[in-house]
């Protein structure tokens, strides 16, 4: 796993917020408030937070922080207006560096294991779309509340990608089993209405505001709860994806690299790049 490299700072700003300092600061914004112990982790790699490889560093990088100042709860968002995360960045799949493209895996790996295992509560404030990876990462979460007028959902297959099997168990462990195999099957991207009422996420907000209050709410639900209860419990109920996972680590890179390179895939998302740069211009 990777060392973190981020240090909270002493000086206390006037909000009561610290901020933290690292070599991923501009990537990765983290605050936490003193007078509540929970931090707000802000994902702000412009324009829509594609998972590029320091991006998945930063953020792992602030989980290893946020465990090692014993962090009391977690709050995920974006610092885009309209999107979360647009998930994993294309450019690190089309036509890749071998040793780059197995880090990136690697990485993203070690990003799951932290968020979805991760011993302080967590919420996910979704203030945008939040297809693929960007779903990936607020699944991870243990609850979700999600402004109104965006999407989410697995859409790996419109992509002519599988989800790996950690991402499909992510979702089937949030909705049921049937909707999962039909969403994931389908590559189906839902509204925030439609999340809502499969349970792919917990509440709706008003806007960004809202939903971070929302969130921090959640977290308040566990002031009267023992932190080590609910972290073993919370760890035991996780444990099989998460062995799973660490028992198939290498397998799981390997397969990765194969899949991503095979020329058909590689056509798929050139064909997708073509598409954005068409739109771009417009």
């Amino acid at each position: 796993m990777l060392r973190s490299l981020l240090t909270l700072l002493p000086k206390i700003s006037p909000s009561g917020l610290r901020p933290c300092s690292s070599s991923a600061q501009k990537l990765v914004l983290t605050e936490v408030d003193d007078k509540t112990g929970y931090a707000t982790v802000t994902l702000n790699r412009p324009p829509v937070n594609s998972l590029n490889l320091e991006l998945l560093k930063g953020i792992s990088e602030s989980l290893d922080d946020l465990q090692n100042n014993k962090c009391r709860g977690m709050i995920l968002t974006s610092s885009s207006k309209t999107v979360f995360s647009a998930g994993l960045d294309i450019l690190e799949m089309y036509k890749p560096n071998p040793d780059r493209l197995k880090e990136f895996w690697s990485t993203l790996q070690d990003v799951w294991f932290k968020l979805y295992g991760s011993p302080f509560p967590t919420a996910a404030a979704i203030n945008g779309h939040a297809p693929a990876g960007g779903c990936l990462l607020s699944l991870c979460c243990e609850y979700r509340i999600m402004c109104p007028n965006y999407t989410i959902g697995l859409n790996e297959t419109q992509l002519g990608i599988v989800a790996p099997t950690w991402f499909q168990a992510s979702l089937r462990n949030t909705i049921s089993r049937r909707d999962a195999e039909l969403a994931l099957t389908l590559g189906t991207l839902f509204t925030s209405e439609q999340a809502l009422k499969i349970g792919l996420v917990d509440e709706l907000a008003n806007n960004k505001e809202d939903a971070l209050a929302k969130a921090t709410a959640f977290l308040e639900k566990f002031k009267k709860i023992s932190p080590q209860a609910r972290s073993m419990t919370k760890q035991a109920l996780r444990s099989k994806e998460i062995m799973e996972l660490e028992d198939n680590r290498s397998q799981d890179i390997d397969l990765f690299v194969y899949a991503v390179t095979q020329p058909k895939v590689q056509q798929s998302l050139e064909l997708y790049l073509e598409a954005l740069k068409k739109k771009a211009a417009k």
